[in-house]
């Protein structure tokens, strides 16, 4: 599983979403931009900072 946490991006925001691949994470954490912290308008560079941040989810033993 993949996992992005906000917090990486945006300190202060416990938001984080995983899913099986990148394109679903990037997708929900775009979501989350536009409705959680009012982001309108999702540049590029944006979306290449969430990709950024998204790592493989450590399994729980």
């Amino acid at each position: 599983m993949r996992l992005f946490e906000c917090g990486t991006l945006v300190p202060g925001c416990d938001w984080h979403t995983h899913a099986d691949g990148d394109a679903e994470v990037v997708r929900r954490a775009v979501e989350h931009m536009r409705s959680a912290h009012g982001e309108t308008l999702i540049r590029e560079n944006m979306v290449d900072n969430i990709k950024a941040r998204i790592v493989e989810e450590a399994k729980v033993a």
